[in-house]
């Protein structure tokens, strides 16, 4: 049996996608460090293209694009990119890139770009702390994860396939620790792995976490990071098969607790698929961080993204 779990309510929720069905997946959080009650979530219809939400989770804009399942953000010299997987292909993997106007709260498209044979599936990035380089990662459905080089500096976005990992079966949910350099993957059915980001290292990975049906229940999804420190804070996986939340202690991904979104007057969580988390002040709702998680059943409405305060997760876990 799944270890007990609190309910932590949701603070906001976003305006319902588009589409019907299993259409919402992913979100990113930017934050504006200048006015964190101004910051956005962007999130993804993989049926119908991109949302830009404000923190009361009115959508602001939307940018149609067909097929994107997972979405990450950088700030890279003072413009925000976003890129996506793109599997309007299924044979052919892309990434989808973006540049996210951060005044007119809008997403404008910079490409799609291929990396390599297959369903792409996750996608998170990296940026190298000793240069400032982007990276993505692309997960491919069957569990082979492309890594690509990001080159913004020419008129043209320039996206080149660096190297190639895998693990054995179907993965979609990653994040990578920009701090310590380091790839989480979750494969679906088995748990979590860790691989070193860097392309000169080797591809073999680590396993640190199981699908052990009490601490996290199938299907692993999306994966989430709440950094502090040098290499300390949390890594948070989508326990999807029992609409939970399974946070892990960073640097030793040893288990820290587990938690549902429910209980408030907004509808609570389930069967998540991505999640996305940023500590830091964001206002009077979110004093200690954003944990933006994407809800797959919201009826009588069409799927959409809950807020949650990060300080709540904190207090109903009882940890720091």
């Amino acid at each position: 049996m799944p270890t007990a779990a609190p309910q932590v309510a949701a603070a906001a929720e976003t305006d319902p996608v588009h589409t019907a069905a299993d259409a919402a997946d992913d979100p990113a959080i930017w934050r504006n460090r200048r006015n964190p009650a101004a910051s956005l979530v962007i999130g993804t219809d993989k049926k119908a293209g991109i949302h830009v939400y404000d923190l009361s989770g009115k959508r602001l804009s939307f940018t149609p694009a067909a097929r994107l399942n997972n979405v990450d953000l950088r700030d890279v010299g003072g413009r925000v990119i976003a890129a996506a997987s793109d599997r309007a292909d299924e044979r052919q993997a892309h990434v989808a890139l973006f540049t996210l106007d951060t005044v007119a709260k809008k997403l404008v498209p910079m490409g799609r770009y291929p990396v390599g044979a297959g369903e792409a599936y996750g996608m998170c990035l990296w940026t190298r702390a000793r240069d400032k380089a982007l990276f993505g990662f692309v997960v491919m459905k069957d569990g082979r994860i492309d890594q690509v080089s990001i080159d913004l500096a020419g008129a043209t976005p320039v996206v080149r396939t660096v190297r190639s990992m895998k693990v054995a079966s179907q993965a979609e949910g990653c994040v990578v620790d920009d701090r310590t350099g380091v790839l989480y993957v979750a494969e679906e059915d088995v748990g979590l792995w860790r691989f070193a980001a860097d392309p000169a290292a080797p591809v073999e990975g680590t396993a640190i976490a199981k699908v052990d049906g009490t601490t996290l229940v199938a299907d692993a999804e999306g994966l989430a990071l709440a950094p502090a420190g040098r290499d300390g804070g949390y890594l948070v996986a989508s326990s999807q098969g029992d609409n939970a939340y399974t946070l892990y202690r960073l640097p030793g991904v040893t288990y820290a607790g587990r938690f549902r979104i429910g209980g408030g007057a907004i509808d609570g969580t389930s069967e998540t698929d991505g999640i996305e988390l940023i500590p830091g002040n964001f206002g009077p709702k979110y004093p200690k961080g954003l944990m933006v998680a994407q809800d797959g059943d919201n009826a009588p409405d069409t799927q959409n993204f809950k807020y949650v305060s990060w300080a709540d997760v904190l207090k109903a876990l009882r940890l720091r």
